[in-house]
């Protein structure tokens, strides 16, 4: 790998952060201007990486469309400056962001690869360390002067996911997320492997440009057998709503009950939006 890359580090917060407290004996986050103290295999690179820290970290089950405005502004004001970013992100919502980014990073051309961990970097069997490595190398993987992963992904526990493709699959077990309908875009093993027929290249070049038009007066609806027309109603009733994700059996099916159409047709004549999703993980 030559020498002149340089990645971006930005910690927004999470487990891979962590460290223990020995006067406390609670979790505090590190300083990531000093986590070649952590993982001195940093040093090996031997090209240029920096670290940022959001103040204050961030709890990923508090993150919200502010604090993806927030990560894709870091990376547009410091797109210029680096070959490519890794965002360190709690595991909870990482999926969500993950997403989010890649529809708000318009004319993007560099790798923002999101990684994080199960177990604090500071505990002896953290997964941590093997995610930032390999994350790391991953954003600074070039071919021809050009970067080999363009594009918003999640990297965790060998395999490379695109970032709209991935769920959180497992709250235990260190392959938290899968791709349900798409393969995995790289696989690390003795080497990385990367699937280049489906990792996407930009075809037409413009400069970045960061989104943060989202709207946020949406809900989710998930059905299940017995829901009653006063819990629908109490959802699509509410003032300012704009549209609802609602989460279907199977191909998409839903009751037929005339109160269930009768609520949809109300919220859909005064102007609110619904989106039909199969509740299937892998559609």
């Amino acid at each position: 790998m030559e020498k002149n890359r340089s990645i971006l580090l930005i910690y927004t917060g999470g487990t891979i952060g962590m460290v223990n407290d020995p006067v406390s004996g609670s979790l505090v986050p590190i300083d990531f201007r000093h986590i070649s103290g952590q993982v001195p295999e940093l040093r090996r690179f031997g090209f240029n990486i920096k670290s940022m820290t959001f103040e204050p970290v961030i709890d990923s089950s508090d993150v919200s469309p502010d604090t993806w405005c927030k990560i894709a502004n870091t990376i547009r004001d410091n797109y210029t400056g680096y070959d490519g970013f890794v965002v360190l992100h709690g595991t909870d919502t990482m999926a969500y962001s993950a997403s989010a980014l890649s529809f708000m990073l318009q004319g993007l051309e560099k790798p923002v690869i999101f990684t994080g961990s199960q177990l604090p970097i500071g505990v002896l069997r953290t997964d941590g360390k093997e995610n930032l490595l390999t994350a790391i190398e991953i954003a600074a993987a070039m071919e021809d002067g050009l970067p080999v992963v363009p594009e918003v992904c999640i990297f965790f526990e060998n395999r490379l996911f695109r970032g709209n493709r991935t769920v959180k699959y497992s709250a235990e077990h260190f392959n938290a997320f899968v791709s349900p309908n798409l393969p995995p875009l790289a696989e690390a093993g003795l080497q990385i492997r990367y699937n280049r027929t489906i990792i996407r290249y930009p075809t037409i070049r413009r400069p970045l440009e960061v989104n943060c038009n989202i709207e946020t007066a949406v809900a989710v609806l998930r059905l299940f057998p017995g829901i009653g027309r006063a819990t629908v109603h109490a959802l699509l009733a509410q003032a300012g709503l704009k549209g609802i994700i609602l989460e279907t059996y199977g191909t998409g099916n839903a009751p037929m009950s005339g109160w269930f159409l009768e609520e949809l047709r109300s919220f859909i004549s005064g102007g609110g939006i619904v989106l039909n999703v199969t509740q299937c993980q892998a559609g």
